[in-house]
């Protein structure tokens, strides 16, 4: 009987037939760990042919899922019963592994199919792959899915886990695969198979009466997707192209506990109660006008007032750390874009040109070549160098109504923008700056934890990008170089860079765990190149500077929307609008109450005065509806002792205070930027 070796995570070896599954040995090492099984992940052993099951096992190019390799690039995924042909290093993946927790989404896609297909079997089929939180699937329906439906279909898929049913692949011929699709009914699956089928055996999967057109790989059974509930209904396009039919995209969250699946649903709870749109309305802080245009944001005098302390502190800390402070146009030379390569690569982001006297405008997308125009105004030494020019410059952008949302993506933003452009020699220095600043724009505003991303660009597609392989791998090493000296863990990702250099990206994780994209480091050697810019070196010769993109916000608007749900619109006290509200018992006390507002003001605080003819109840609840952050009240006691009693707006009652002592701490608290 003919052998293979099969090579275990820990090293050792095992000898089994060939055609052995990964099931059979999970099985021979433990009934538990075949128990806790969902899939396997098999790769060639050094110098032995690729491993892999046998044809009836090797994945195809399905579109549902794209799980073929494994998480850190090492082998590829398969069903637990696809035998093993060759000798071959062998994981059985549990719950205990990243990687199988897309695979149950996966197959928790094909469960809601199977579900939808037992209650309205004329739906038509699109595809379902997993995604972060779970799974969606596409169908087309002449009645739209109701919330009634997800809750008929919810309990279907339910009713079918419990059943544990298989999931079982199975290979047909290409033509008998079509055939069988267009006796069905089901032209979007024909279509897939005759697009995406490369080989002459077409991989299926079946669950139960289900069958879908799938590489997989599969979880054994419906049995072990117990944790799951259905969300929502979308509108999608097949394809994701506008103009081929819609259809109704029905997501769902899948975990693989029901205490992990509550705990997500308690997150979209509290991202509900935190959405900066709601708040901002709430709150009077901004507005979208649709008299003016989605996309457009409207701040309002609170709001203003905030991004006013937050420019003037993010302007002192630039001035402080050497950068010179610039303006440029919002509008300018369409041909200005064209020597930056943005029309090449970058038209689709650009609202259309504008004619001015015979000559094409273009509102601004980027603020960076009206930095390098600046630069460029005269000739450079060495000794000038590194330059730093930091603008909060206002750019446009089109993006489609469909993805606009709120604060977070907008037509219209106020990028904090700098451009350093640098001798070879400053660059790493530079980007540690850089990454220093980030690090101290996130603890001022209240971050303490965040993930650092290094993209890179995909050599395989270098049409999609500017300069060579040789710049690419410099830059990317520049960065990578100052990254490890600071000793920031970081993940590399290739294909996410710009076009004109690789990037370091800064994800800070706000109060609920959710990332979010801000600070971004750029390095660039195509602008510099396009637009011929020049330094004296200390050798007399002209050089070519280098040349770093920096935000830290991102954008003005997006951090804001960020701070509101961080916050969930209750600022800490040196960025909140009105940092205390007086509030008189009664008119009888107004001016003790005035006075107590003028010693605040000429103290430098923001604080209002409530002195409507309400109960103090309702002073208080709506000062807590506006988030105040100290509430002041005075009466007679507080007016004969020169005292206020303090409530703060989390903690409750603090008790009478001296009001010279009250201030003293609010100013404490201020300066220091306390959270």
């Amino acid at each position: 009987m003919e052998t293979i070796h099969i090579t275990m995570p820990d090293g050792a070896v095992r000898e089994v037939p060939l055609g052995t599954t990964a099931a059979e040995i999970a099985q021979q090492i433990s009934p538990r760990l075949a128990k806790e099984a969902l899939v396997a992940r098999i790769s060639p052993v050094h110098g032995a042919a690729r491993a892999t099951a046998s044809p009836s096992a090797i994945p195809d190019a399905a579109p549902e899922a794209q799980m073929g390799a494994a998480g850190d690039g090492e082998g590829f995924l398969v069903d637990l019963r696809a035998p093993i042909d060759h000798d071959a290093r062998l994981w059985v993946l549990t719950p205990k592994d990243p990687d199988a927790i897309q695979v149950l989404r996966h197959s928790a896609a094909h469960l809601l199919a199977a579900a939808v297909l037992e209650l309205f079997p004329n739906v038509k089929l699109g595809i379902g792959p997993p995604i972060d939180t779970g799974f969606f699937y596409d169908f087309v329906r002449d009645e739209p899915f109701t919330p009634e439906d997800l809750a008929r279909i919810e309990k279907k898929m339910h009713e079918l886990a419990a059943l544990d049913i298989p999931n079982e692949r199975k290979m047909l011929p290409k033509p008998e695969a079509i055939e069988l699709y267009r006796k069905w009914g089901q032209g979007f699956k024909c279509e897939l198979v005759e697009e995406k089928a490369v080989e002459s055996m077409v991989s299926f999967y079946t669950t139960g009466k289900f069958i879908d057109f799938c590489r997989g790989p599969h979880i054994p059974s419906t049995g072990r997707i117990r944790a799951f509930k259905l969300m929502s209904v979308a509108g999608a396009y097949w394809k994701g192209q506008e103009g081929n039919p819609q259809m109704q995209r029905i997501y769902g969250a899948c975990f693989y506990t029901q205490p992990e699946l509550d705990e997500y649903l308690h997150k979209l709870e509290e991202a509900k109660r935190r959405d900066h749109r709601r708040l901002g309305a709430e709150l009077d802080l901004f507005s979208i006008e649709e008299e003016a245009g989605p996309g457009l944001i409207f701040w309002h005098p609170k709001g203003g007032l905030i991004r006013k302390v937050m420019e003037d502190w993010l302007r002192d800390e630039l001035l402080r750390c050497g950068y010179d402070l610039v303006f440029t146009p919002h509008i300018m030379r369409l041909d200005l874009w064209k020597t930056s390569g943005h029309t090449g690569f970058y038209r689709d982001n650009m609202f259309g040109p504008i004619e001015v006297e015979k000559a094409d405008y273009q509102l601004k997308p980027m603020n960076c070549p009206g930095h390098i125009l600046i630069y460029k105004s005269r000739l450079r030494s060495y000794r000038e160098l590194p330059v730093r020019l930091a603008e909060l410059g206002t750019v446009y952008r089109y993006e489609r109504s469909g993805v606009l949302h709120g604060l977070l993506r907008v037509r219209g933003f106020t990028q904090d923008d700098a451009h350093i452009f640098c001798m070879p020699e400053q660059i790493e220095a530079e980007i540690e700056a850089c990454i220093d600043f980030a690090f101290a724009v996130m603890k001022t505003f209240g971050f303490d934890k965040y993930v650092v991303e290094l993209s890179d660009w995909d050599a395989a597609h270098p049409e999609n990008y500017a300069g060579s392989a040789e710049d690419w791998g410099r830059s990317t090493g520049a960065l990578q170089n100052t990254l490890s000296k600071l000793g920031v863990p970081f993940k590399r990702i290739e294909g996410e860079a710009a076009f004109y250099g690789p990037k370091i990206d800064v994800k800070l994780i706000d109060a609920i765990g959710r990332p979010w994209q801000l600070t971004t480091v750029q390095f660039d050697f195509n602008l510099p190149g396009r637009f011929g810019l020049e330094y004296v070196g200390e050798d007399g010769n002209r050089h070519q500077p280098l040349m770093v993109h920096r935000a830290l916000w991102g954008s003005v608007e997006r951090f804001f929307g960020i701070l509101i749900e961080h916050y969930a619109g209750a600022f800490p006290v040196w960025l909140a609008p009105v940092q205390a509200e007086v509030l008189p018992l009664s008119e009888k006390f107004s001016v003790y109450a005035n006075n107590v507002v003028s010693e605040l003001r000429t103290a430098g605080f923001r604080v209002h005065l409530d002195d409507r003819n309400e109960k103090l109840q309702a002073k208080i609840r709506d000062a807590q509806l506006q988030k105040i952050p100290y509430m002041l009240i005075v009466g007679g006691k507080e007016a004969e002792s020169g005292t206020v009693s303090v409530r703060h707006q989390s903690k409750g009652d603090l008790g009478p205070r001296p009001l010279a002592e009250f201030i003293s701490d609010l100013r404490n608290q201020v300066d220091s930027r306390t959270i």
